[in-house]
């Protein structure tokens, strides 16, 4: 299946949300030792490397996505000897590591950002972030939104105490955004990627990727939250997607790359069309880009027909894998989400008064949304606990809540918090094998208990075996290197596609449909009915 230089081009990663996937020391948050403690569980799984959310020192405004330090762990976390444990364990079982990147913006504790505001205006220090003078009526320099809820400028006080400059933060307020034209802050990173690098990582998943330059001569109150859609003779937003980003990452490229071609960049750049996305993966930039488009998609053949096709088109224009995905710490989980009418499934945040999920249903369309994503060729990444068939947590206390867009978004906007709840390991023990106390930053569902791996290991059906099975199938029939091909019926709700000498039909509709003559089943998401037949909801992979 190709060399291990590519590796990158079939690869499934599985995603670590690290204060949410295992607590060693009983605290209640995650921790890298407890990462390494369970990292028998993926390569038991089957995937090829893991991804670290961030774990670096930093206030947790934003669950680490806040760094004050991009060179360290946060205590919270551990310390670099124990990061280095991990990264020794994970080659031990054949998993490569990538850390999340960090780079449109910083905490507000960064000693950069901290002698900026200190050192009064025309300190040099403010040029690495995005200082400005405001309105002479006293309003922010632009109507610019942040994407978690009002104004992305914030006024401080200067140290003689009176009103200030603003600064810009496009998400929290306590995130300050680099100023990416200034040479320090481009050296700056391209040390900590050295600095990663030495310490043995296999690439890095770049935050925000295609937030880093700006248009700051450009006003705009249309809000900045969302993916960037590009339209005919639609004006397009000066703070996403600009053309110099790619210079930036084509730097990031040649630093990669003295470390050898197996080392990896990954954007998250909410970016639609796929022919805009494939700009990111051009061969001298980033190697792969999450297709947010397709985790977006409803669960409709129609739909996801003609964007399977444009997004594998698009980056095979490029000589580029495409990037799937169904999951984040971002996004309502799959499991719930596709439990909703189509047009309806919510993008983030499902609270107690809100219309709840269909559980059985959202499970089983999640199971076979995820074996049709798992049968393209390219790339796929997981969201840890998908692999249970975890749900979001719907119904969590809206006062436990931490995300920042719950309370900048005056209480409506529910926010991620359901997505990281922490996942569970044991049904019968504390936290659900979390935590040794039971101790949990955020409380788990009940519903948790049943779904831990140890109700699903060796269990016929089960979705942790679906997914087992699943993996060792798609790398078995290279579907990852494949070619696919989609054939009839062209429209309607059933999608059927050729991978090689594998079959995949999704059945998204209401009535069951019959596999072609000659296709014996290799895999399904759900029973299959007498002679053949696949119930709606329900995708089946078959040798043909």
């Amino acid at each position: 299946m190709g060399s291990t230089d590519d590796w990158w081009r079939t690869a499934v990663i599985y995603q670590v949300y690290p204060r949410s996937f295992a607590d060693s020391d009983g605290d209640g948050f995650g921790d890298l030792p407890g990462i390494a403690a369970r990292l028998d569980h993926l390569a038991d799984l089957g995937v090829d490397a893991l991804w670290l959310s961030p774990f670096y020192p930093s206030p947790q405004a934003d669950a680490g996505y806040d760094v004050a330090d991009y060179r360290s762990v946060d205590p919270l976390f551990g310390t670099l000897a124990d990061f280095d444990t991990l990264v020794a364990r994970a080659k031990e079982l054949g998993l490569r590591v990538i850390v999340d990147l960090v780079p449109n913006h910083s905490s507000d504790e960064h000693s950069w950002f901290r002698a900026a505001v200190a050192g009064g205006p025309g300190h040099p220090m403010r040029d690495r972030y995005v200082f400005r003078d405001g309105l002479a009526s006293g309003e922010p320099p632009t109507g610019w939104e942040s994407v978690f809820g009002g104004s992305a400028w914030t006024r401080i006080t200067e140290p003689d105490g009176s009103p200030g400059q603003w600064y810009l933060h496009l998400f929290d307020v306590r995130q300050p955004d680099f100023n990416w034209d200034h040479p320090a802050v481009r050296a700056e990173f391209d040390d900590v990627l050295r600095f990663w690098l030495d310490r043995g990582v296999d690439g890095f998943r770049v935050d925000v990727a295609h937030g880093l330059v700006k248009q700051l001569d450009v006003d705009w109150a249309h809000g900045s939250s969302g993916p960037v859609v590009y339209k005919p003779d639609a004006e397009a937003p000066p703070m996403w997607d600009q053309e110099s980003v790619h210079d930036i990452y084509r730097e990031w490229r040649s630093v990669v790359d003295s470390y050898g071609p197996d080392r990896i960049l990954v954007a998250e750049a909410w970016v639609e069309p796929p022919e805009r996305l494939a700009r990111y993966v051009r061969p001298d930039e980033m190697h792969q880009a999450f297709n947010f488009e397709y985790l977006l998609a409803p669960w409709n053949a129609d739909a996801l027909r003609p964007l399977i096709e444009r997004s594998l088109a698009a980056a095979g224009a490029v000589g580029a894998p495409t990037t799937w995905v169904l999951s984040n710490h971002d996004v309502v989980r799959h499991a719930s989400r596709l439990a909703f009418p189509p047009g309806e499934e919510p993008r983030t945040g499902i609270g107690v008064d809100d219309p709840q999920p269909d559980a059985e249903l959202g499970l089983r369309r999640a199971r076979a949304a995820t074996l049709l994503m798992l049968a393209l060729p390219g790339a796929a990444y997981l969201y840890q606990g998908e692999e249970l068939g975890l749900p979001e947590h719907t119904t969590l206390p809206d006062d436990v809540r931490q995300d920042p867009t719950w309370s900048r978004s005056s209480f409506t906007a529910r926010g991620r918090d359901g997505c990281r709840v922490p996942v569970p390991w044991r049904s019968d023990a504390p936290a659900y094998g979390f935590s040794p106390t039971g101790a949990s930053w955020l409380p788990q569902p009940a519903e948790y208990g049943d779904l831990a791996p140890d109700r699903q290991r060796g269990v016929d059906g089960s979705t942790l075996e679906l997914y087992r099975t699943a993996l060792h199938v798609r790398r078995d029939r290279g579907l990852g290197l494949g070619s696919l091909t989609i054939v009839d019926p062209l429209v309607g709700p059933v999608l059927v596609a050729r991978n090689g000498s594998t079959l995949i039909m999704a059945n998204t509709g209401a009535d069951a449909v019959r596999l072609p003559d000659g296709a014996w089943p290799l895999l399904s998401s759900g029973p299959i009915g007498p002679g053949g037949t696949v119930p709606p909801d329900t995708t089946v992979w078959a040798s043909l």
